[in-house]
This record gives C-alpha cells, sequence and structure tokens, in this order.
C-alpha cells in the first residue's frame, strides 16, 4: 500500500520561487562533462533519483567524480570518451535520459556493458536509437524483447556507415543521445545525421546544441533541424565552471498555482533566455486570461481573483512535458480546453493521455480523448478525489495543484516526485 499526501488548499499566492536545478540539463552536462577532458565543476545541479542513477552509472564506468549534495555542485574529471572500467551492468531506473544517453556513449567505447532498469524502462521504445548507433558502428543488442531494455553493448562494433537516420517521433531523447555521443563517432571521418518524421520536442534539441557549444563542439544544422553534420575530429573540452539552471518543467507547478489560486507567483533563476523551451508554460497561462511578466532573471504569472480562467485551444508538442499541468489548470477554467499533438507522451514514465483522462473524470471533469491529445470540459462544481499516480512524478505534481484550491485532494505515492524534484511537496506547502 502506497502513502498518501492530502494537500492543504490555499488562498490567494503572494510567493517568490527558485525551483531547483534542471534534470534535463544536469544530465546532458554530466554526459558533455564526462565526455570532455579535464575537470568540469556544475553548479546548481539537481540531486534527484533521474540524476543520481546517470552519476551513478558514470561512477560505475570508473570516472572520478565527486557530489557535494549541500553546495548542489558535481566535480567531474572527464577522460575525453575513455572509460577505466570496460565491464559493468549500469541501472538506470526508470530515467529515459540515463538509459538513452549511457547507451549511445556506451556504443562507442572499447567495454562490455549492459543497460537495465525499471519494469516499466523496459517498456519505453529504444530501437530507433539502437539502429541508427549500430549503423555508425555501434554494437547494441537486445537483452530480451527487440526494440526495448534491457540492452548489452559490445565492443568492436562494425565498421560504420557515415550517414544515418533517426525518427524524432517517438522522442527527441533519441536525436539528443545520437548528438551527445557523435564526436565518438565521428573520430576519423564526418557524421550526417538525418531526421524522419516529426521532430517531438523541438526547444529539446536546441539546448542540446546550446550545450554542445559549450562544451567546445558545434554541430552544423538546417534551420528546419532535418539534418545535422559533426566534422571529424572534433572533441569535447571542459568549460571549467558549467552553470546549471533552474527546472523550467517544475517551474510549471508553481505558475500554475498562481492562476488555479490567484495572486502571483514569481520565480527566480528564469527567463526568455533559458535554455529550455518549457518557459512556455507562461504564454499557455497567459492565454487563459493570467497576466505575465519576463524579468532578465524571472518569470511571474498574476491571476486576479475576479478575472477568470477560461479554456484554450494549443499545441503542446514542444513543451510536453507541462501537457499534465496545463490539463489540471483547465479544471477550474471557463468553457473547454484542448491540449493536442502530444501523443509521444503515451511512451514515458505511463501513458500520459490515456492515464491523465482517468484522473481528471474523477473531479467530475468530461474527458475525450484523442490519439494525440485530450479536450477538456470541467464541471458545474468539481469533486474532490484521490489521485492515482501511476509511478509517474509529473501525475502527482500536477494534480497536486488543484488540492490548493479544491478541499479534500489526496494524491497516492507522493513519493514518486523523488525522480526528478525530491523537495516538491515541501516546496509547496510553504507557498
Amino acid at each position: 500500500m502506497y502513502p498518501t499526501k492530502t494537500i492543504t488548499p490555499k488562498g490567494i499566492l503572494d510567493a517568490v520561487v527558485t525551483p531547483p536545478g534542471s534534470k534535463s540539463i544536469t544530465n546532458r552536462a554530466l554526459i558533455l562533462a564526462a565526455l570532455a577532458n579535464g575537470r568540469t565543476t556544475l553548479t546548481g545541479a539537481l540531486e534527484s533519483e533521474d540524476t543520481q542513477v546517470m552519476f551513478e552509472g558514470l561512477m560505475q564506468l570508473g570516472l572520478p567524480l565527486d557530489w557535494n549534495t549541500e553546495q548542489c555542485r558535481i566535480d567531474v574529471h572527464g577522460q575525453g570518451g575513455r572509460f577505466p572500467n570496460k565491464r559493468t551492468d549500469i541501472y538506470v531506473g526508470n530515467s529515459g535520459t540515463t538509459a538513452r544517453f549511457l547507451t549511445a556513449m556506451l556504443a562507442f567505447a572499447d567495454g562490455d556493458y549492459q543497460i537495465h532498469g525499471k519494469p516499466r524502462m523496459h517498456q519505453r521504445p529504444i530501437g530507433d536509437l539502437v539502429e541508427a548507433l549500430n549503423t555508425l558502428g555501434g554494437s547494441v543488442a537486445y537483452e530480451a524483447e527487440e526494440g526495448f531494455p534491457p540492452l548489452v553493448i559490445k565492443s568492436g562494433g562494425r565498421k560504420s556507415a557515415g550517414v544515418v537516420t533517426i525518427s524524432g517521433s517517438i522522442s527527441s531523447q533519441f536525436l539528443t543521445a545520437l548528438l551527445l555521443a557523435s564526436p565518438l563517432a565521428a573520430r576519423e571521418s564526418d557524421v550526417k545525421i538525418n531526421v524522419s518524421g516529426e521532430l517531438v520536442s523541438k526547444p529539446y534539441i536546441e539546448m542540446t546544441l546550446r550545450m554542445m557549444r559549450s562544451f567546445g563542439v558545434s554541430v552544423e544544422t538546417d534551420n528546419t533541424f532535418r539534418s545535422f553534420r559533426i566534422a571529424p575530429g572534433t572533441a569535447y573540452q571542459s568549460p571549467g565552471v558549467y552553470r546549471i539552471e533552474p527546472d523550467a518543467s517544475a517551474a510549471s507547478y508553481f505558475l500554475a498555482a498562481a492562476a488555479v489560486c490567484g495572486g502571483t507567483v514569481t520565480l527566480q533563476g528564469l527567463s526568455k533566455k533559458s535554455l529550455q523551451g518549457d518557459v512556455a508554460f507562461a504564454e499557455c497561462l497567459e492565454q487563459m486570461n493570467c497576466e505575465v511578466a519576463w524579468g532578465e532573471n524571472s518569470i511571474s504569472v498574476c491571476r486576479l481573483p475576479e478575472r477568470p480562467l477560461r479554456g484554450i485551444a494549443v499545441d503542446m508538442n514542444s513543451i510536453s512535458d507541462t501537457a499534465q499541468t496545463l490539463a489540471v489548470v483547465a479544471l477550474f477554467a471557463e468553457g473547454a480546453t484542448e491540449i493536442r499533438n502530444i501523443e509521444h507522451v503515451r511512451f514515458k514514465e505511463t501513458d500520459r493521455i490515456a492515464d491523465l483522462a482517468t484522473e481528471l473524470r474523477r473531479f467530475g471533469a468530461v474527458v475525450e480523448e484523442q490519439r494525440d491529445g485530450l479536450r477538456i470540459t470541467p464541471p458545474e462544481t468539481l469533486t474532490s478525489a484521490t489521485v492515482q499516480t501511476y509511478d509517474d512524478h509529473r501525475m502527482a505534481m500536477s494534480f497536486a495543484i488543484a488540492g490548493l484550491r479544491l478541499p479534500g485532494v489526496v494524491i497516492c505515492d507522493p513519493d514518486c516526485t523523488k525522480k526528478t524534484f525530491p523537495d516538491f511537496f515541501e516546496m509547496l506547502d510553504r507557498l
């Protein structure tokens, strides 16, 4: 039996919040620092289950790392893509970034490795990435069901092709993993990566390219992100110190709190210049009748209590990690809200379309589940509910926002937030 958390309603908010470090940036920075030559100090690093399994995976490979959790600092002594331990079995939990990034990196390493995780991780597709890695000379095989972890990675892959095509429709993490590892595959000749299908979550690719440049590797690409070229002989170099900004996906819950409760919430450490596309979630709230103020190093969302929220229709493909947050805000809006073009979230920690629809209905909403999204019509009177979270951190955090206004909302398995935001409920209580 899982523990539960009953959410305490709040009044009108007036809060300033600094979210923890970005999970997406922390795990990318760990890979880049591991592949660079020399020592890199990562500041503002997120301590969570996802980043912990990445850190421990790199430790198992024999790299010297030190994590000062009190100061949110990680020191990584990179060895240019060489790993002292040539044989190890790495557990990745349910961290998609860890599974995909490590698989790509180790596909071009000298050693024999295994990648495995939680049962749900073994249901999350990885076939497109494996096929692309093997085309580029890796030697990655499936230990059980084809197309899914666990994986076996062997040294001494076959001769590579210089051009590879990868699907962009399931997860942008496949392309990101390939890009991060591409300098290892381009040691003797250039590597060209073409993208087939619709590329989901494009801002994460822009984040990856900007971070690679910070570590000394520039990738040639067109404006549409349909093709990429990595020149031969490129190698990562340590920038010395790399700052990790606060997590924009985590920030969405606090901005949503302002929309749901009324009042103002200001986020520190994020702005329109952020690496993370999820800051655009604030623009969705603006469409729903909130006021948004962008500062040099802050984002504020304000809703006057007498100013009602209104339903919107929105394409959330590029900011799909915030779709659950918006769906909960939609419960308190006047009129229907339609969220579309997020079919790829069915392959996340849970089926985030089907399970989101189930939980929204517990509150009395009429929900039309579509192949790539949802149409949510709130009831005249919301019903309190006990929310199942499906071992999905974003289900727990999103629905907790409903409890800030509606008494009696109970979140099952609140500890699942440890995946990316261990202190979430403590910060929520302090609002």
